[in-house]
């Protein structure tokens, strides 16, 4: 009896020592497994890390300029600019659709970055105004503008040329226009009596969408009493434009519409 217990005894104790095993190497794999899942979580991690400042590293790289932006940039910085302009500013008015497309467009460039460098070509944009091409007329109304604001009384010495140039000027030289006249009343209210004729002429011909546009420009720039008189031909004229036009307009300026008979 003592040697089947102790047979019985030692049998359950391999069995003891096998099933301790099973469990410790369960454990042991169980462990290398989620070693195993940490590592792989770590290496997404990084490589997610990586990927995006690879990203933000592309982001902040400046992009490559081309075209009349690559030009206008080499010209600004010449140290012989103003003469680079000058010569632009020529080719501008010149009768080649070419040359006067190409000059426009690369002096489009530098009034979005440095309009102050095109000060002393305010003359030639005068002219471009009128121009028979169209990227000419474009350019200069652009750059009118901005010149207004930097400085004022340059663009005031033409302002007669300017005046003269409202009506035969096609819609966008127009709109650069009206622009640029806002702007000169803005910097001071001694324009006013001299553009209030023209901005009142531009209210009253305008179609709806451009007297959407030019309302909101030309009210706030004029002042006491040329403002309610320019404020009083747009509400003349919300009848005769279409209804969601007028409707924008009387929102925005806080008119009332009246109702309209057929």
């Amino acid at each position: 009896m003592a040697t089947k217990k102790s047979t019985k005894a030692a049998g359950e104790k391999k069995a003891s020592a096998r099933k301790g095993t099973t469990s410790k190497d369960e454990t042991t794999e169980g462990e290398a497994t989620s070693a195993e899942a940490v590592k792989v979580e770590a290496a997404t991690a990084d490589a997610a890390t990586a990927e995006a400042t690879e990203e933000a590293t592309d982001e902040e790289k400046p992009k490559k300029l081309t075209g009349a932006a690559a030009d206008a940039a080499k010209i600004l910085e010449a140290e012989n600019k103003a003469a680079r302009i000058a010569e632009l500013a020529e080719s501008l008015l010149d009768s080649r659709s070419s040359v006067a497309t190409k000059a426009a467009r690369i002096l489009h460039e530098i009034v979005m970055v440095q309009p102050d460098t095109l000060v002393s070509q305010v003359e030639r944009f005068a002219r471009g105004l009128t121009s028979k091409h169209k990227r000419v007329v474009q350019t200069s109304a652009d750059a009118l503008p901005a010149i207004a604001k930097i400085a004022p009384a340059r663009v005031a010495k033409h302002l007669d040329v300017l005046k003269e140039s409202f009506e035969p000027a096609i819609l966008d030289g127009k709109d650069g226009l009206v622009r640029t006249f806002a702007n000169l009343c803005t910097a001071s209210v001694a324009y006013q009596k001299r553009l209030e004729p023209v901005l009142t002429l531009a209210l009253e011909t305008a179609d709806g969408k451009s007297l959407l546009r030019w309302s909101e420009i030309v009210l706030p720039a004029l002042k006491g009493e040329p403002h309610a008189r320019a404020r009083s031909v747009v509400e003349d004229r919300l009848d005769r434009i279409p209804r969601a036009i007028a409707q924008q307009i009387a929102s925005t300026m806080n008119f009332k519409l009246r109702v309209r008979y057929r």
